[in-house]
């Protein structure tokens, strides 16, 4: 044990013995079955993410590093440090459109955090039930953050909340399986704070590499290096909530919240309002996506059954997927797939040549983006609505108050399991991905998670 500094904010005594008790806290059912589900999906995205170039420049750059063995890089044959292994299985996890969002706080907790704890998780060998509850840990923290910031006022400051809150949230997960006392948890903060970043200059990237960087590599690389910092015996200011000219929150907020914080912390388990999206595609534009299907089934469209299609998306989730130049975050481009296509593959989801392709071009000339101010009042609740004029002057129409994957809507262990197959099977094989999605299953089992190396390895 460290001897513990004397001042102690009410703030910073609360979060830190949360933290520094976390492994010795029994999840609720509920909960540890849904941080299952957010720990298979986001493996799931750092397979699948491993051949899109920002999953595949980063395992370059690790395996070019080296490091001594103490985590895997998921997917492929490489051992290293538990450092290179947080930011490279954070950037193939964030490769793509296809990981978990939690509205809220408008993260992307399981790409941001899942790595950096899986990783100590592996260094410390610990348990398959200790890494559940350092996730969950995570979530708690990581998504509590933004909104204690105030999510305006990280935007008018030209900050994205996903970066800021995903490193806490990694931090503390990755400081838990470190094994650090609530003093140290202390110090923790300070360089968590020290770390906190992530700009929202991010948007004019072409190719969706420094977008996963911004909301996967940096993230999960930062908040292990804090925790593996502490470990090490760096020490820090003890208290970074206390005003000393001016406290962490007051940094990045003038109007902070701090009660978010500690809000019905140990009760109300942040994992269970994360959203696992079904299809690999940008998150506004699922609830698009799936009003458009149910017309196309329900009505047997065929393409040269429909004149026109307006798809109705709250206003600032509108300018996210409006005229994007990736294929998967482009509204258009994404229903005309499914227009034609009768469903969105994976593939189909990433192939930029398509988006050039005159069919597509012809379908995706008949779709008006039009941003619905009333729908705005909903958010975070993802919704849209689709009207379709058909060829034969029919006027049709559904709305999608809550899509599949959505809090108010969850996807079943089945459903997971059946797009984590979707993902990892093309790699792995049937059996393969059988096998790892029943040891995830029942992780608890697991003393050392090392154990699951060989299912999540390329040569398995």
């Amino acid at each position: 044990m460290t001897t513990p500094p004397r001042e102690m904010t009410p703030l910073m005594r609360e979060i830190t013995a949360y933290i520094a008790g976390a492994l010795e806290r029994p999840l609720p059912p509920e909960a540890a079955e849904k941080t299952r589900h957010c720990l298979l999906d986001t493996l799931a995205c750092m397979i699948s993410g491993l051949p899109l170039k920002p999953g595949r420049i980063a395992v370059e750059m690790v395996r070019a590093m080296g490091g001594s063995p103490e985590a895997l890089v998921v997917g492929t044959d490489l051992l290293t440090n538990g450092l290179n292994a947080a930011f490279a299985n954070g950037m193939t996890a964030r490769a793509d459109e296809t990981d978990d969002v939690h509205a809220r706080s408008r993260t992307h907790p399981g790409a941001g955090m899942i790595p950096s704890a899986l990783a100590m998780a592996e260094r410390e060998g610990r348990s398959g039930e200790a890494l559940l509850r350092a996730i969950a840990l995570g979530y708690d923290i990581g998504c509590r953050l933004t909104p204690a910031l105030g999510l305006a006022q990280l935007e008018d400051r030209g900050f994205g909340p996903q970066p800021i809150g995903q490193q806490w949230g990694a931090a503390a997960a990755a400081g838990a399986l470190a094994g650090l006392d609530q003093t140290q948890a202390r110090y923790l903060l300070a360089y968590a704070a020290q770390q906190t970043s992530g700009l929202e200059t991010w948007y004019g990237d072409l190719e969706h590499v420094e977008a996963s960087f911004f909301m996967g590599g940096m993230s999960s690389r930062d908040g292990y290096a804090a925790a593996a910092m502490v470990a090490a015996g760096f020490t820090a200011n003890p208290d970074v909530f206390a005003q000393k000219p001016r406290s962490f929150l007051d940094i990045f907020s003038s109007r902070p919240d701090p009660s978010e914080l500690t809000r019905d912390l140990g009760r109300r388990f942040e994992i269970m309002d994360s959203n696992i999206k079904k299809w690999w595609v940008g998150s506004p534009i699922h609830a698009a996506l799936e009003s458009l299907l149910q017309l196309r089934r329900e009505h047997g469209l065929a393409p040269a059954k429909v004149k026109r299609v307006r798809a109705r998306l709250p206003a600032r989730d509108a300018v996210i997927v409006d005229g994007r130049n990736s294929p998967n975050i482009n509204l258009h481009h994404v229903l005309a797939i499914a227009l034609i296509d009768g469903d969105v593959s994976f593939a189909a989801a990433h192939d930029f040549a398509r988006m050039k392709d005159p069919a597509i071009l012809a379908e995706k000339a008949k779709i008006e983006l039009i941003r619905d101010d009333e729908l705005q009042k909903l958010m975070p609740r993802r919704t849209a609505t689709v009207e379709i004029t058909t060829a034969d002057g029919r006027e049709l129409k559904h709305h999608t108050p809550a899509v599949l994957g959505t809090k108010d809507r969850p996807m079943s262990r089945e459903q997971v399991a059946e797009k984590a197959t979707a993902l990892i099977a093309p790699a792995f094989g049937e059996r393969r991905t059988r096998e790892l999605v029943e040891a995830i299953w029942s992780i608890e089992r697991i003393a050392d998670v090392r154990e699951l190396r060989p299912r999540l390895s390329a040569g398995g």
